[in-house]
């Protein structure tokens, strides 16, 4: 994952991402004092609500824009900056928690960061994420791969997005034992009149990168907009197609 992000614009218009977190977070049952890792924290938000309920909590990203704001709206807390898939710590936690990460990750490297989080915990320690699952998204996916064909270009899907079955077999091979595991559709309203392009900018950037003219960018986003609105346009207001992935796993 090499993304540069535009984090205030992240933390201003797309604010769901962490508080549909607050879910996820539900799934912890340590005791209060437990330490934690928000492993991808991004801007801190869903760092500071576990502080809130009672956790001792690190955050780590590889962002350094996200980083930036969450040092600054949270002084408080401790930020590291660090890959996901290629980290540790010089202590163990009793959770690792993720919020909206994994499927930035490229399949081949999340053995990787499964060990990394294995290393981080202790004996017992708690794993609870969520992530996209098989189909996130495909409405807008399959879109926009139409669309890059009738432009001539080949859309190369930038995410992860694995069954149940999948991950839970990826789960096993690292050490952890699944206790927990949801797959279920949510469609995600998107702020503002141009909410579904502006989701494309934001989340969508890699497969844009084969696209060399600024002009020829926007003319897809358009069309593949002008297409979907027909499924993602309700009552006035975007929507964008998510289906989650969410998990609990115990480190043997």
């Amino acid at each position: 994952m090499n993304i540069q992000w535009d984090a205030d614009t992240y933390t201003s218009d797309f604010a769901f991402v962490h508080q549909y977190g607050k879910g996820v977070a539900e799934l912890i049952d340590a005791p209060k004092g437990s330490s934690v890792l928000d492993l991808g924290c991004g801007n801190g938000a869903l760092s500071h609500l576990l502080q809130e309920r009672g956790f001792s909590v690190t955050g780590l990203d590889a962002s350094t824009e996200l980083l930036a704001i969450a040092k600054k709206n949270y002084p408080d807390l401790t930020f590291l900056k660090g890959d996901t898939t290629d980290f540790s710590l010089k202590e163990p936690v009793d959770v690792v928690f993720s919020n909206a990460v994994f499927h930035w990750i490229d399949e081949n490297r999340q053995p990787d960061m499964l060990g990394c989080v294995y290393r981080a915990l202790k004996k017992n320690g708690q794993f609870v994420f969520e992530m996209g699952g098989y189909g996130n998204n495909r409405l807008i996916h399959e879109t926009l791969r139409r669309v890059f064909g009738a432009y001539g270009y080949s859309y190369q899907m930038p995410f992860y997005f694995p069954t149940v079955g999948e991950y839970a077999v990826l789960l096993e091979k690292a050490g952890f034992r699944v206790v927990f595991a949801a797959y279920f559709d949510r469609m995600t309203d998107l702020k503002g009149p141009e909410g579904l392009k502006e989701w494309i900018k934001m989340f969508d950037k890699t497969p844009f990168s084969v696209v060399k003219k600024e002009e020829e960018k926007e003319a897809i986003m358009d069309q593949a907009v002008r297409q979907l609105e027909k499924d993602l346009f309700r009552n006035g207001k975007w929507y964008a197609d998510y289906v989650r992935l969410r998990m609990k796993a115990i480190k043997e």
